[in-house]
């Protein structure tokens, strides 16, 4: 039996700005997308049936159709009916290390690593533009996961242009175990909220995203000026969930009295990150912030950003 073991690394948000709507019913987004070191281990096995299962040793993630990994496989067996055939089904076994259900991309990224494994186990050849198309019809993110990296992503985040990588910058991360925001909920109040500033006509869009692409964040980041990127991070969803969820606000205080470089909410929540120049102060930062918080909910990470996507374990 044939088997590949990948490394399936978390992403944050440096930026987020919604600017309108699509036709398909997704949000216009400009986002700056940045991988991290935190990261799932996913197994991928050959097996000799046509069956497609799914093993985590988390009990919040589902093991089920439900599971984006577990769909990242049907497509590649639909999309590929002669390999599916050759070479059979697959076992995936996920060790989950990246917190669910935390604006960090890990079910996204869960299935890049399975498109990338089923690639490889199959003999499919297939360049990295190819897995990135495929990767877009599961999920908005997935794309980037494929390669990670540092990335501008426009449209519903799956059109990117890649950006120079960073490195020696270092995140601390913090997420409430149980709490949770609703992805679906943080776009649609936003839209509810803000419609009269969403853009409407071609121009004003295209107009929006190279106003980005040639920002004061892309120049920071051409520069690797992590002090700059720091006070830069921007997130649109913050509007609406850090009034409604009063621990996050609270988590995202606290890191400021921290003195880090930046810090922001990733994605549409609940994990808040702050940026560090070095471990050892990234480390110090976990300490003070678990000390300001006594709830025995906060979990904490200390990471670096790094270059990665998913890629074999070694």
């Amino acid at each position: 039996m044939r088997s590949y073991s990948l490394i399936s690394p978390a992403k944050i948000n440096l930026y987020l700005e919604i600017i309108g709507d699509r036709p398909d019913g997704y949000h216009e987004l400009v986002m700056v997308l940045q991988s991290i070191g935190l990261s799932d281990r996913i197994n991928l096995r050959s097996l000799s049936t046509d069956i497609i299962r799914v093993q985590c040793d988390h009990p919040q993630v589902p093991q089920d159709k439900s599971n984006l990994a577990y769909r990242a496989a049907e497509l590649m067996a639909v999309k590929f009916p002669e390999a599916f055939a050759q070479y059979g089904g697959v076992e995936i076994a996920i060790e989950k290390q990246i917190p669910v259900g935390a604006g960090l991309a890990g079910g996204s990224s869960n299935a890049a690593a399975v498109i990338v494994g089923i690639d490889l186990l199959w003999h499919l050849g297939l360049t990295q533009s190819e897995l990135q198309e495929l990767a877009a019809k599961i999920g908005s993110d997935v794309p980037f996961c494929i390669a990670g990296g540092t990335a501008l992503a426009t449209g519903r985040g799956e059109e990117l242009s890649p950006l120079p990588n960073l490195d020696r910058l270092y995140v601390v991360l913090g997420k409430y175990r149980n709490l949770a925001v609703y992805t679906p909920w943080a776009y649609q109040t936003y839209r509810q909220q803000y419609l009269s500033s969403y853009v409407r006509d071609a121009d004003s869009l295209e107009a929006r995203r190279e106003r980005v692409h040639s920002g004061p964040m892309v120049r920071a980041i051409y520069n690797k000026d992590g002090a700059k990127i720091g006070q830069l991070l921007h997130n649109d969803l913050e509007k609406v969930v850090l009034p409604e969820y009063p621990q996050v606000l609270r988590l995202r205080e606290a890191f400021i009295s921290a003195g880090v470089l930046g810090t922001m909410m990733s994605g549409s929540g609940p994990t808040v990150f702050a940026l560090c120049e070095t471990e050892a102060q990234a480390q110090q930062v976990q300490q003070q912030v678990r000390q300001s918080i006594l709830d025995p909910d906060l979990d904490l990470w200390v990471t670096g950003v790094t270059t990665n996507g998913i890629h074999v374990s070694t």
